[in-house]
């Protein structure tokens, strides 16, 4: 069996407790479309630059935002995270493009990241193996009930999603493709 006869993981947000949605738009990326070059990973061509997002809509009872982009579709068995951005103050509605990339400046003050399943503590694009089926980029804010959610940057994304699991009041979401 070839990696694109597998069988399609599940929605991510499909298993988690429901929560409301707001809006989440971005300049770099267009929901439901292909990820451009900017936000692919290197070792695939491109350049590893965090999107622009900007969200609106969140409960007014916010205290902060984790941002996350995960893949339900590498082939893996747990997914591959690219992304999660730990306590982002309630005050901050937009990220620019490439804020959490290369030296991290654009980062708000006291938001960190934990590792990637690139090993790195940043954004890490899309890179999925060379002749697999498109594969699902799932790019959501959380809106968060607490301004720290009382973990550090040693743990895994699993321990700051369950966490979440606890502490989310809504998400915001784009879903973007790629495939190599």
């Amino acid at each position: 069996m070839s990696l694109a006869d597998r069988a399609l993981a599940p929605d991510p947000l499909d298993l988690l407790p429901p929560a409301p949605g707001f809006a989440v738009a971005s300049t770099d990326l267009t929901d439901g479309e292909p990820l451009p070059l900017a936000q692919v990973h290197s070792s695939a061509g491109g350049e590893d630059l965090s999107p622009q997002l900007s969200w609106s809509g969140f409960p007014a009872e916010t205290a902060s935002f984790v941002i996350s982009c995960y893949d339900p579709d590498a082939p893996t068995g747990s997914g591959f995270w690219h992304w999660v951005l730990v306590d982002v103050p309630a005050s901050v509605t937009e990220l620019a493009t490439g804020a959490a990339s290369g030296d991290l400046t654009g980062l708000p003050a006291g938001a960190y990241h934990v590792a990637c399943d690139w090993g790195t503590k940043n954004y890490g694009g899309a890179a999925p193996p060379a002749g697999d089926r498109p594969h699902r980029y799932v790019f959501v804010v959380h809106a968060v009930d607490v301004p720290k959610l009382e973990i550090n940057d040693a743990v895994s994304p699993a321990v700051v999603g369950f966490n979440l699991a606890f502490h989310t009041l809504a998400r915001g979401v784009l879903r973007a493709t790629y495939q190599h």
